[in-house]
């Protein structure tokens, strides 16, 4: 990791006068040939030789599944998903060979009403103690009766350190993204926005003063064609790797991002002669997206007491610091809190501060409307 000074990244809220500093094939890898179930011997649970982890790009540190296989000796086969709805869609598909997924909290809730979740024990896991309260007893996933949490963020807007377009403040509203006024100037040196249903609906529905959790058709219609004006002017729709293939190479000067992402180019940019780096972060003063990520078992995995076993895995203290450490990410693990960086834990735009926290909302389960979420998103993309 980099060598980091103090510094941070930004984080403005004007409405609280606060300038604070500062988320493949059909089957799952070798699901036609990898060996499917645990044994046990004299009582006691044999591990399955393999384990396939299907989670967001740059999400853990590989290093972290390299120490369980060596501790361990099961092997980790590890596929990456750029949105929750490519994970879902993989899953709907009948997907099999999948036994961890890591799906935001809206989705966690719609793959249990969908049946695509095995159950879990989560006190049954000694790790689990180790997880903040608040973090406990979800709504989206009452009693963690499904997933363990993993790690947050919030969502919100990156821009490039020094741009003339910024000299007077930070990109601080949804205007930056949906307004042609704002857009105009800016277009040319690049823009890109969250290859994400949820999260783009979401955000052009805080620029319009509406709930991110909508299910009122005119509110939706009126966020798709505010999207539409303003697709135009944007470069690219990249959720996967916009942090280092555009923000750290220059491509772009504004982003739609989540907290961590931004953090990590930042840092992935970070001079030490100047003790900065070039990309900041920003909430909207509207308001933004607060997500929390899981770690859930597919409920067609033939190994889901493997699967358990390393989902304690990712609790232990140590481990889930390393993870925070590796992706900017905040963790639910409050016994992780002693092994994180102090520079993270002290960063407001990676650990928000009340005044921002305020401000945040999380995407929930919108039932039936997802058809009418589904029908914008395909009127986005193809025009």
């Amino acid at each position: 990791m980099h060598n980091k000074s103090f510094i941070l990244i930004v984080v403005l809220f004007v409405t609280a006068a606060l300038t604070a500093c500062g988320g493949g094939p059909a089957g799952g890898p070798g699901a036609a040939e990898a060996p499917t179930t645990e044994t046990a011997v004299d009582g006691e649970l044999q591990l399955a030789p393999e384990l396939s982890v299907y989670n967001w790009a740059d999400y853990i540190d590989e290093q972290i599944l390299a120490d369980y296989t060596e501790r361990y000796g099961v092997e980790i086969i590890y596929d990456t998903y750029a949105s929750n709805e490519d994970l879902l869609t993989k899953l709907q598909a009948g997907a099999g060979g999948y036994d961890v997924i890591f799906p935001s909290d809206y989705m966690v809730a719609q793959m249990i009403e969908l049946g695509l979740l095995a159950e879990i024990d989560a006190e049954a896991m000694p790790n689990f103690a180790n997880i903040n309260e608040a973090f406990k007893d979800p709504p989206y996933d009452p009693g963690n009766a499904h997933c363990t949490p993993y790690q947050w963020g919030m969502t919100g807007i990156a821009y490039r350190r020094g741009n003339p377009a910024f000299a007077d403040g930070p990109p601080n509203s949804w205007a930056y993204l949906f307004d042609p006024a704002r857009l105009e100037p800016i277009a040319p040196q690049g823009i890109n926005v969250l290859n994400d249903q949820r999260e783009l609906m979401a955000a052009a529905l805080f620029y319009l003063g509406y709930s991110p959790n909508s299910t009122d058709r005119a509110e939706l219609e009126a966020a798709r064609d505010v999207i539409l004006q303003a697709k135009p002017y944007w470069k690219t729709f990249n959720s996967e790797d916009y942090y280092s293939t555009l923000m750290e190479s220059d491509e772009i000067v504004l982003s739609h991002a989540w907290s961590g992402d931004a953090a990590q180019a930042f840092w992935n940019t970070y001079d030490e002669a100047t003790g900065e780096g070039n990309w900041l972060f920003t909430v909207p003063v509207e308001g933004a997206v607060r997500f929390a990520d899981n770690v859930c078992i597919p409920a067609n995995s033939q190994r889901q007491e493997t699967a358990r076993h390393f989902m304690n895995y990712l609790m232990e203290p140590e481990v889930a610091a390393a993870i925070t450490n590796f992706t900017f990410y905040p963790s639910a693990n409050e016994a992780a809190k002693e092994f994180i960086d102090e520079d993270i834990l002290t960063n407001p735009g990676i650990y928000p501060p009340p005044e921002v926290a305020a401000k945040l909302q999380w995407l929930e389960d919108v039932g039936d409307a997802i058809f009418d979420y589904d029908e914008m998103w395909t009127a986005i993309k193809g025009q």
